[in-house]
């Protein structure tokens, strides 16, 4: 079922989650290449700058061999062209998410006809995972090895034992 299409996988991964994993490693299996493009996302205020979200991600998903991990800081649209994508690949967790995705998915259709957009649900294990609320928990000292990589979870410790 394998397609000739490159696909983006695109947000602030702050931090990856086994969610996000999850998403990933299915559309690996669909696609030639899929390209997780991190966003700068200044105004998103990330508890993880861009290089530790891409390393983080990076760690995650290394094994994975059609899938490379880049961050980004321009408009989606003209990032997805600039790697020669033509599928912007999105991840819905709940019906909530839906309407702020569509939202985005008819703008990139506006600003581009040329790019799709598929939406992909994790798998149900993964579905109430978030990145905010995976850091909700860890800022407050709760134990998220459920929901992120044990490197992930480092990480989160160093950075809220670095802010106490």
């Amino acid at each position: 079922m394998n397609s000739s299409h490159t696909v983006v996988y695109p947000g602030t991964f702050d931090p990856i989650t086994n969610g996000h994993t999850d998403l990933v490693s299915r559309a690996a299996q669909v696609f030639d290449k899929v390209v997780v493009a991190i966003a700068e996302s200044p105004h998103k205020k990330p508890l993880f700058n861009l290089e530790e979200r891409i390393s983080l991600a990076r760690g995650e998903l290394d094994r994975l061999g059609n899938v490379t991990v880049v961050g980004f800081d321009s408009l989606l649209i003209d990032f997805v062209r600039e790697v020669g994508a033509d599928v912007i690949i999105r991840g819905l967790r709940a019906v909530s998410d839906f309407e702020y995705e569509f939202q985005l998915a008819s703008m990139n259709r506006n600003l581009a006809p040329d790019i799709e957009t598929l939406f992909l649900t994790p798998d149900e294990n993964f579905g109430f995972i978030s990145s905010t609320l995976v850091k909700e928990i860890a800022r407050l000292g709760g134990d998220v090895s459920e929901f992120v990589s044990k490197e992930v979870r480092v990480a989160l410790d160093r950075q809220f034992a670095a802010s106490k």
